[in-house]
């Protein structure tokens, strides 16, 4: 089937078989692969993208199911000559990264969050990263980078 799909502002279009993941399409056929395939059983949270603005884990979705929609991957949220996003740089101060399997669907998360509540206390932080798992334990400076980047977002307005 012909899907089509806006990846972080540029439309695609591709035939994919009908059982093609969202994960698997973005990676394989689009060639954008910061977006990770840690379990593909939606329990790490690796594969997180946005999808109409939502956080989604894009192994439990199929690519015919976001036909029409708009998909951003981490590659999207750069800046046009290729510098760091806010959220992307507020982890790379923080020394959030580690080993970095986990990051892009963290700051996938994390930046889904800050959209939907601008203003998070270090809980909510934490429950909105539950379906995120980072297997080097390093939840507290990918706390500590998301609380700053919310702070400098507010601090910019």
């Amino acid at each position: 089937m012909n899907v089509t799909i806006t990846v972080n502002g540029e439309k695609t279009s591709h035939e994919v078989e009908d059982r093609t993941l969202l994960v698997h399409h973005l990676r394989d056929v689009v060639g954008l692969t910061a977006t990770n395939v840690g379990c593909d059983t939606s329990t790490c949270g690796a594969c997180t993208v946005l999808v109409n603005g939502e956080s989604v884990k894009s192994c439990t979705v199929l690519a015919a199911q976001v036909d029409g929609d708009e998909v951003q991957t981490l590659e999207g949220l750069a800046g046009e000559n290729g510098e760091l996003g806010p959220m992307q740089s507020a982890f790379r101060e923080h020394h959030a990264l580690q080993c970095g399997f986990c990051t892009p669907g963290m700051v996938m998360a994390a930046t889904s969050l800050l959209r939907e509540n601008p203003h998070p206390t270090e809980e909510e932080v934490r429950a909105a990263l539950k379906g995120n798992l980072c297997r080097c334990t390093g939840y507290h400076n990918i706390v500590q980078a998301i609380m700053s980047a919310a702070e400098s977002a507010e601090g910019a307005r």
